[in-house]
Formats: structure tokens, sequence, C-alpha cells
């Protein structure tokens, strides 16, 4: 059996999808399942069992035999929330205790870390263990997932393989409980639907114009494709960037948004709210070397390959993957 925690939210259930497609079917999902607002993300998904999150831990206590892998990317993810006890209670402490229960049971195990843990980028955007404890994250979020890294490689106990991924900006069905959270694309194609246009965040740098702003966005598609390369191949354990390598705009994203719709873009701009303005990143770029070392070789949606499937296939069908 595959354990994957946060089973009823986006990645997770996007890679649910996934091994389902490819022939895993006993799986484990564990996630709070009372959110009835999520419950399209797992429904109609195979599986063995549903376990509630507080449960996991005594539930692995008495199947930790029958126990293959644990996926462990259950997290809280909102980068505007600024309450550091419930970071640490649900993306630090929880953490710890898959971990050592990995340990103990002698189970592999990926979790998920966050490109959020490099912050400017001050000492650039590569998986270094090195670089783990000089990092400085924006926000308390960024925060939760570097001290789990930092954490996690001190350790001298650790499950045979382990892999943190620093996810970058990942987009693609499934999050339409995100909120605000969610991504640009899913927000341009609402906006679109509403009122024909789409207001990208003003640039208040002089270094970048507005709408150039630039991130490493990479389909969920692609996301799911490396975390099952790493369950099934167990490389070298350690801490993995899951990016594309390449960066791209925020009008990028927007433009082939309206280009999935047959739409000419109508892109306007609006101040960054001022909880985020000065914790907001203007680069990040995925350094995927380690990555392709350890042999992956799929390659990546481009984004103009990435934002069409996902507008043309889900969002315009509002289809579940």
């Amino acid at each position: 059996m595959i354990v994957i925690t946060g089973a009823a939210g986006f990645i997770s259930s996007c890679l649910v999808a996934h091994l389902n497609e490819i022939g895993y079917k006993e799986l484990i999902l564990v996630d709070d399942f009372t959110k009835k607002e999520k419950k399209a993300n797992f429904e109609n998904k195979t599986f063995k069992e549903l376990i509630d999150r507080k449960d996991f831990t005594k539930w692995l206590d008495k199947n930790h035999s029958l126990t293959q892998m644990i996926i462990h990317l259950g997290a809280r993810t909102d980068t505007t929330e600024f309450d550091e006890t419930i970071f640490a209670e649900l993306n630090v402490n929880y953490s710890k205790s898959v971990w050592n229960k990995c340990v103990e049971y002698a189970l592999p195990l990926i979790y998920a870390s966050s490109a959020a843990t490099y912050g400017l980028g001050e000492y650039g955007y590569e998986d270094n263990h090195e670089i783990s404890e000089k990092l400085k994250p924006l926000n308390p979020y960024g925060v939760s997932k570097n001290d789990f890294d930092i954490w996690a490689l001190k350790q001298e106990k650790k499950p045979f393989f382990w892999a943190g991924l620093k996810f970058f900006n990942v987009y693609g069905p499934n999050e339409f409980h995100k909120g605000r959270m969610a991504s640009v694309i899913f927000h341009t194609f609402n906006q679109i639907q509403k009122t024909g246009a789409m207001n990208l965040f003003r640039s208040h740098v002089s270094e970048y114009k507005d709408g150039e702003q630039l991130r490493d966005f990479i389909y969920v598609k692609d996301v799911v494709k490396v975390i099952t390369f790493l369950m099934e191949n167990r490389p070298e354990s350690g801490l993995y960037n899951l990016g594309t390598g390449e960066a791209r705009t925020f009008y990028d994203l927007a433009a082939n948004t309206f280009k999935a719709l047959n739409l000419e873009p109508n892109i306007g701009f609006i101040d960054t709210p001022e909880d985020i303005r000065d914790k907001y990143q203007y680069f990040t770029e995925a350094n995927i070397q380690k990555l392709l070392n350890a042999g992956y070789k799929e390659g990546f949606k481009t984004l103009e390959e990435g934002v069409n499937d996902y507008v043309t296939n889900h969002l315009i069908e509002n289809k579940i993957w």
C-alpha cells in the first residue's frame, strides 16, 4: 500500500489520479475529509481506505507491515497566513511525526517542501543542502518548510530513502478549492468569464515592468510524474527542486489563458495587496540539475502546452482529474 497525505488537496489528488491511471489501486488517502468543498477531488478515485489525518500515526502503527511508501504532501500552504502556530503544528510537528514513523518502520518517504524557502533568492535556487540554514523565507509558510528541511538534514536517523520536494509554482486541475492561493490561470479564466478581462499585480520595483514578474511555473501533470519517478526509482536521498528550470512572466501565463479560449488578451494591472507586497517574490527559477542527474528524462510541458491542456480539458468543462 502507498500512503498519500493531503489527498483531498490539489497536488495529492492529481497524484492519486495519475497513480490510478498507471495501475496503482492500493492507496491509503490521508486528510481532513470533513471539508465538503474538497470532496470532488477524491470521490471518483480508486483507493483502499480514507484515514483522518489525526488518526494516521495510530493507523500506521497497526498497518506498517503492509505499507510500502509514504508520500507526505499534506500541509497548510497559505502564504498569506501569518499565524505561526498553525504552521508549527501542521507543517513542522506533524511532518516530524511522519518522518519518525518512517524511520521506526523502515519506510521510504517523499515529502513536500517549497520554493518559498528560497525567499528573494539571495543564495540562488539550487537544491544544495549547505545553504538551507542561510535561506531567508519571506513568510511563515516558507519558514515552516525551511525549518523542517533543516531539521530533516540534521537527523542522525533517516528513512533509508527520502526526498524533500521544493515545489515551484504549480498549476493545474483540482485547485478549485484554493481560493486566493489558486493559480493565476484559474483566476484569469474566471475573471474572463465574468468581465472579459484580467488584472495582474503591478510591479512595485524598478527592475521589473508590470506583468513581467518571473516565476518557474510547472504543470501539475508533470509534478506527479516526477513524484512517481522518485517513488519507483529511489535515487540518492535529499532535497530536490521541482520546477521546469525556465522562468516565465505572469503576462505570458495570462495571455496564454486568453489564447486557449481563442480570445485576444485584455490584461490590466492593479496594486499588489499591501499585506504581501514586501514579501513578494519577483523571480524564481529552479535549478533542476540534481533531478536530471538522478535520471529523470521525461521533460516538462511548455507553459503554452500546460495552460492549453488545463483550460481546454479541465476549466472549460469544469472537469476534475
